[in-house]
């Protein structure tokens, strides 16, 4: 892929970009150039600072001291007043963050969001605003865009929220776009063809772009330019082909041999093991508004039937909005069904209630796909860990407690001091966020766990290791787990067997190994191919 000529002068300018939270210093001296017209990468490991630089580029870091220069077609940004910043954003430079949820407003439908930004930013009159909302959405690939635009955020899969947030986010056809992680929550296929359709609407505009992201084949496959940067730091820069093909920096290279590896090993039992979750003929629906006098039903799942043996791990794979999520919570007996049977560790969680539902559910824990929004932001990281312990563990100390906090957030990757044990989630990066939500779904040692999309937030280095550890868990405890993603290489680094869905209904399931390779289903057929962007670095 070509590099556009860099002007003279470029877009976007930054040097010597220091931000400083108290006495922690997270960027240090960032030199970065984007011109207009140019995608440029920026990479590195959860923490390194990338989100952090593109907030200071908006000047949306509170509390944090800020120095250096950042320059937007030669305007200086850090003497521009907040009336001239608000009139900037969103306009000529806006942003996709990682984490639509929390970016969303929960009491506005997605359409009217988008609306509001095309009302304040473009004059639209409110129903020609509401009209260009929803072709947005239909061109993100949201299906029904006119009923979805109708829909609050918590009505939508992860995503279609992140499929809202960039439809939003491109409103105005801005100059520069600045995207966090963007596609992190979407399944290949639609991750596919949003990355298409960013790469054509940057070509179409001439706009500039600076793609934040850990997935370094798609910086292979779709950037001009890429900088690495680790512990706040630029490393390494330079055209993407040149940096991939001979990476100088120890680190750069590191993140390219990071690749998600099998740890699954065949089950060595003489019997057949026990089986710890089935589901048989389950039926999911979710009432939706049909007017004042009656409500029209969505069927969400359909005649469901799956089993999980003890030990082993089950991946369940689909695009977004299949009902993989859905199924997660059906599982745990935290939604209703309208249908079909689940037993879990010998029980039905639907007809338990008080001290035995606490006492199973203790057994059988589940990794939430967004961090952010399911960990509490008045509660600070040992006591979110430590939350399961204080229910199902009253005769612990307060030291005992402590104690095995740390240790199981360091089990997870995330060695903490005792000073930022009593931080809050905000101050931790979304990849730190969700091995906080692993820890506190591990800390009790449960023989089941439910992972759904337990590393869409992690970077591949990151990723591999809480891969390693999910294995070497299973192996030692004999853990099952109910790995839901839409990351194939995630579910062929874990499975024994895959259950693939398809708008609500299994339309193929077996070992693994075959379905990866040898897939009968047109449908999985097509998740595969369009996972082949994953291939692209090797």
């Amino acid at each position: 892929m070509k590099m556009n000529d860099a002007a003279s002068t470029p877009l976007l300018s930054v040097r010597g970009l220091q931000v400083r939270f108290g006495t922690r210093t997270v960027v240090h001296d960032l030199d970065l150039d984007v011109a207009a017209g140019e995608k440029v990468a920026l990479v590195g490991e959860s923490g390194s600072g990338k989100t952090v630089s593109a907030l200071a580029v908006l000047r949306l870091l509170a509390g944090a001291q800020q120095s250096g220069s950042v320059r937007f077609d030669g305007r200086e940004l850090s003497s521009l007043s907040e009336r001239a910043m608000r009139a900037l954003r969103g306009k000529d430079i806006a942003m996709i963050f990682q984490e639509p949820m929390t970016a969303l407003n929960p009491l506005h439908p997605v359409g009217r969001q988008i609306a509001e930004v095309l009302e304040l930013h473009e004059a639209l009159p409110r129903r020609a605003a509401w009209a260009r909302a929803v072709d947005l959405l239909a061109q993100m690939g949201l299906e029904q865009p006119g009923r979805r635009a109708f829909d609050y955020p918590h009505q939508l899969s992860g995503g279609q929220r992140q499929r809202a947030m960039i439809a939003m986010a491109l409103a105005c056809r801005p100059r520069l776009l600045l995207a966090d992680e963007p596609t992190t929550a979407l399944d290949v296929t639609v991750r596919r063809q949003i990355l298409d359709l960013l790469d054509a609407l940057q070509a179409e505009y001439g706009m500039a772009l600076l793609f934040i992201t850990h997935d370094l084949p798609l910086v292979r496959r779709y950037m001009h330019r890429v900088a690495v940067l680790q512990k706040g730091r630029v490393v390494e820069s330079g055209a993407v082909a040149e940096v991939f093909a001979a990476p100088r920096h120890p680190y750069t290279q590191m993140l390219l041999n990071s690749r998600p590896r099998r740890q699954v090993a065949p089950p060595q039992a003489a019997e057949p093991p026990e089986v710890c979750l089935r589901a048989k003929g389950l039926k999911i629906r979710f009432a939706q508004s049909g007017g004042f006098w009656r409500k029209r039903w969505h069927d969400v799942l359909h005649d469901i039937a799956l089993e999980l043996p003890a030990g082993q791990t089950l991946g369940v794979v689909g695009e977004s909005g299949s009902g993989k999520s859905t199924l997660a919570l059906a599982m745990l007996g935290l939604l209703p069904r309208q249908g079909g049977e689940v037993s879990l560790l010998g029980h039905d969680p639907g007809r338990l209630t008080g001290a035995a539902l606490r006492a199973l559910r203790a057994q059988a824990q589940i990794v939430f796909q967004d961090p952010f929004s399911s960990l509490s932001p008045r509660r600070t990281v040992a006591q979110i860990v430590e939350e399961g312990l204080e229910v199902h563990r009253p005769g612990w100390s307060a030291q005992q407690r402590r104690a095995r906090v740390e240790q199981t957030l360091a089990e997870v990757g995330l060695p903490l001091s005792a000073e930022e044990l009593d931080r809050y989630p905000h101050a931790f990066s979304g990849g730190q966020r969700q091995r906080i939500a692993m820890a506190r779904a591990l800390i009790l040692e449960p023989r089941i766990l439910i992972l759904d999309e337990p590393t869409s937030a992690l970077d591949v280095t990151v990723q591999q290791q809480v891969l390693d550890l999910l294995g070497a868990l299973q192996r030692r405890h004999g853990l099952a787990y109910v790995l839901i993603s839409h990351d194939l290489a995630v579910i062929g680094a874990l499975a024994h067997r895959v259950v693939v869905l398809h708008r609500g209904a299994v339309v193929e399931e077996g070992p693994a190994e075959v379905i990866l390779s040898s897939p009968q289903q047109p449908y999985t057929r097509a998740l595969l191919a369009a996972s082949d962007l994953n291939n692209d670095a090797g």
